[in-house]
């Protein structure tokens, strides 16, 4: 069996058997295109089924040298996971990557922007273009529902559910669930149908997608990284943002403003609360702030 049908395999089983999304996969996928690419260049000829610890081993060091450890730990994470699947369908009777270390990469907490850096963005956006209009109702989307870019590309008009006050979000592995949308985030969404969305020739297949391209098309993901990292650069804004930044800054200002993690949770999706957790670390004065307002002791 070689590296194309074994990939090709794997794939299918991450979809059908996994549930996970198209991004997903192709994340997974490209940790093993990668490996797969080191052969190639060091013209090792070694199947996935009898390729050993040392040759895995060598790529794990030529990557060390051109990724931080967080990247080199999911290109491990990925690769075990590969091989694992190989191990279940009996094609190999081990992993090679079983004795390699995951490097230790501590917990990274995620950049946020506050309330008025958010606001500049915003203001920053061209409304006399049609793609302006557009633009603020997926910025407001983003940070007033703390959804993925993923999960903003792909919105439906039928997922939109104003009246209850909620969008209903697909999420990774085609989870559902319903997120609430405030009156400010409906209005701007409104606008756009109504005065720019109509206008558009819309293609086949994208009749029910809310946010389109001049074209009629869904937007890629890459689109909305461009559009918020042209707006950072209009406003003097000295971080590294990406539509992420968004959603971590939805959680952030929730949870400063009093929000129970349960909820945040439910929101943003996660599977697990220690996911949500990471947002607890983020403003230490604001905890200390908490614990001398509520505290019996203070």
């Amino acid at each position: 069996m070689n590296w194309i049908s074994c990939i090709k395999s794997y794939q299918s089983y991450l979809k059908i058997e996994r549930g996970l999304s198209k991004n997903t996969i192709d994340n997974y996928s490209f940790d093993i295109e990668r490996l797969c690419l080191f052969l190639t260049k060091n013209k090792i000829v070694v199947s996935p089924i009898k390729i050993g610890e040392e040759t895995v081993q060598q790529f794990i060091y030529s990557v060390a040298k051109e990724v931080n450890p967080r990247s080199q730990a999911r290109i491990i994470s990925g690769l075990k996971s590969f091989f694992s699947y190989l191990i279940f369908e009996d094609y190999r009777a081990d992993n090679p990557l079983e004795l390699i270390e995951t490097p230790k990469t501590g917990r990274k907490l995620p950049d946020t922007l506050s309330v008025e850096e958010i606001d500049s963005l915003i203001f920053a956006i061209d409304l006399t273009t049609n793609e302006g209009e557009r633009n603020r109702a997926m910025l407001e989307t983003l940070y007033g529902c703390g959804l993925r870019v993923s999960e903003l590309v792909s919105l439906k008009i039928s997922d939109l559910f104003f009246e209850e006050g909620f969008i209903k979000i697909t999420g990774k592995g085609n989870k559902q669930r319903f997120v609430p949308i405030g009156d400010l985030t409906q209005k701007y969404i409104q606008i756009y149908r109504n005065t720019i969305r109509t206008h558009i020739t819309i293609q086949k297949g994208f009749e029910d997608t809310l946010f389109l391209n001049r074209r009629g098309k869904q937007l890629t993901r890459a689109m909305i990284f461009t559009i918020i990292k042209s707006l950072a650069i209009k406003i003097d804004l000295n971080k590294t943002i990406s539509p992420h930044t968004l959603r971590h800054s939805f959680a952030t200002h929730l949870l400063e403003n009093g929000a129970d993690l349960r909820s945040i949770q439910l929101m943003l999706g996660h599977e697990s609360i220690t996911t949500t957790e990471i947002y607890v670390h983020l403003d230490r004065k604001f905890l200390t702030e908490v614990l001398n307002s509520f505290h019996p002791r203070k």
